[in-house]
């Protein structure tokens, strides 16, 4: 099988997985403690932890406070509940292709929901409106989709200056990318090659939060819940590898893109080339039945769309936020590489896939 859905998730790096191994030993080792307990193997599964908070912490901007969570939808779901408060009517202003994560719970909060435009380049304009009082302003940095690169920082500026907090859902952007400053960011780990389960929200010092889950007051009672020593380390290896390769990784990637450009002559690109990650190659052809030709090349793992959305038999939004229509949005496929893709496999997938394609007529 040939891995090339990067965006759903990412395959754990040998680094994270040594990481972890030592804090799932039974009772015969010493790495089952908890991290909250007072006792000797308590202190030394929180002295882990706290290694791993400084390796996450290490993604972020200087001056703020890691918040470990179940993942980025836990942590999407604490920064904007957490800030937007029961009585606030204030509007909340996201745009038009954000995660479900966002989306679905920016219309929970019972508040006035702005929605900021994005050209058919899928990027929102650096001088897009919102209303005024606008209360918390949510913008992801890489699209999970289209790949698009946001102008986080500069509508981060606008929105301090109106009194509005910044969420950033820096989940596509963290490990390949400096992250955008903002007054919230959420990440997740499988994403970047450590394991399912755990994210984390960083706060900005001097943001405040009303925790979500309560309990135990663990994290300065901002999100109550026994940590997992080994999901901790896991995340913190993996964030630490992705910092040292970051450069490497974005020209592996840069090549990768290049190469399955012209593999692909004649597929028309989803999104901006620019401004865009490169490990994301969202493209679509005229007439093209997406559901065949992934029956048809089982031995590509490659999405119809958002992993989130998948299997939902809907339009993405994002597609259509960018003026696609339905017939074209569900014309697409969206091709995600990385880290340990290999150029041989990534060239032999485009084969397979075009094959495929050609049998349909193209």
């Amino acid at each position: 099988m040939i891995y090339l859905d990067y965006q759903a998730t990412t395959p754990l790096a040998p680094e994270a997985r040594e990481a972890m191994v030592r804090w799932l030993d039974g009772p015969d080792g010493t790495g089952f403690g908890n991290p909250h307990s007072p006792h000797r193997l308590g202190r030394m599964a929180a002295a882990a932890v706290d290694i791993a908070r400084e390796q996450v912490a290490a993604l972020f901007p200087p001056g703020g406070q890691v918040v470990f969570t179940s993942g980025a939808t836990e942590a999407i779901n604490l920064a904007m509940r957490g800030t937007v408060r029961a009585g606030d009517e204030r509007p909340v202003a996201i745009s038009a292709i954000e995660h479900a994560a966002v989306r679905d719970t920016a219309a929970a909060l019972g508040v006035p929901v702005h929605e900021l435009p994005v050209g058919d380049d899928g990027v929102v304009a650096a001088d897009a409106p919102w209303p005024d009082a606008t209360r918390l302003v949510a913008l992801m940095q890489v699209n999970n989709e289209i790949g698009t690169v946001q102008p986080v920082g500069a509508l981060a500026e606008r929105a301090r200056a109106d009194g509005a907090l910044m969420l950033c859902d820096a989940v596509q952007a963290a490990g390949r990318m400096p992250v955008a400053h903002a007054d919230l960011i959420s990440v997740s780990a499988h994403k970047l090659h450590g394991p399912k389960g755990i994210g984390a929200l960083w706060v900005r010092d001097g943001v405040t939060l009303d925790p979500q889950i309560t309990g135990g007051g663990q994290q300065d009672g901002m999100r109550s819940g026994t940590l997992s020593p080994a999901l901790c380390t896991g995340f913190g290896a993996a964030a630490a590898l992705a910092i040292t390769r970051m450069e490497e990784d974005a020209a592996h990637v840069g090549r990768l893109f290049d190469r399955a450009r012209a593999w692909f002559a004649g597929w028309t690109l989803n999104g901006s080339e620019a401004l865009r990650w490169r490990g994301n190659l969202n493209l679509r052809r005229d007439g093209l039945d997406v559901a065949r030709l992934m029956s048809e090349v089982r031995e590509v793992a490659f999405s119809a769309g958002s992993a989130c959305a998948s299997g939902s038999g809907l339009p993405s939004h994002v597609l259509q936020a960018i003026g696609l229509t339905d017939t074209k949005a569900k014309q697409s496929i969206r091709l995600g590489f990385g880290r340990y893709t290999r150029e041989e496999d990534l060239e032999h997938a485009a084969a397979l896939i075009q094959a495929a394609a050609k049998q349909q007529g193209f």
